[in-house]
């Protein structure tokens, strides 16, 4: 029953993320609506982390499994990339590192604020 409950408001909120992105003539997916309705009730304690944790992490656990399409698209167009292998794989690399460079930056100057007040 628990996680029947989770799975409601789980895709309760993807469902009004979804109703979001047919009226906001926006070009954002309805996933990230719902994300950030999901995060601000969060925020807000309106929902218990609790609430949503056990189907939440089994999500994040299945997660990689849908991956495996894009990865098998990847491999049957390999003779199409071959021409374009080098900046394809260059490309790929440094959007990495940037995303992580600015990821760590973000993360560690959101500690340094919270350390300053909290002092």
């Amino acid at each position: 029953m628990k996680y029947l409950k989770e799975v409601a408001i789980i895709f309760g909120i993807t469902m009004v993320g979804e109703l979001l992105n047919m009226f906001i003539p926006l070009s954002v997916p309805a996933g990230v609506y719902g994300l950030f309705i999901l995060l601000g009730l969060l925020c807000s304690k309106t929902i218990a982390l609790s609430d949503v944790a056990a189907t939440g992490n089994l999500l994040l656990d299945l997660m990689p499994l849908m991956f495996i399409p894009a990865a098998v698209g990847l491999i049957e167009k390999f003779e199409e990339l071959k021409a374009i292998l080098v900046p394809f794989i260059a490309i790929t690399v440094l959007s990495t590192f940037l995303v992580m460079t600015i990821t760590g930056k973000t993360a560690e100057a959101v500690l340094n604020r919270k350390e300053k007040e909290g002092k």
